[in-house]
């Protein structure tokens, strides 16, 4: 069996609440994505990794300019030693 299939069949077994809890996080996820793009701000690498829940190496490894759910996600300036990125919702 792979790790996603594990993953998988773990999930299902989870009690309802806390499957309905984990989308109500998702929810609230996609919602602060929205807000981001809809305002046009510009968030940190470390930002963006938390929003995504992954590291943050994981972010810019990507490249400058790639998809990630419902928004395209394009690498905008660096300020110091941060790197700053835009989202911008696909229809």
């Amino acid at each position: 069996m792979t790790e996603l299939s594990n993953n998988v069949t773990e999930e299902l077994y989870l009690p309802r609440e806390v499957r309905v809890a984990q989308l109500e996080n998702t929810i609230q996820t996609l919602r602060i994505a929205e807000e981001i793009a809809t305002k046009g701000y510009l968030i940190s690498s470390s930002e963006l990794a938390d929003l995504m829940d992954i590291n943050a190496s994981a972010v810019t490894s990507r490249g400058d300019h790639w998809s990630w759910r419902n928004w395209v996600v394009s690498r905008v300036r660096r300020e110091g030693n941060q790197i700053l990125w835009q989202l911008e919702k696909v229809d």
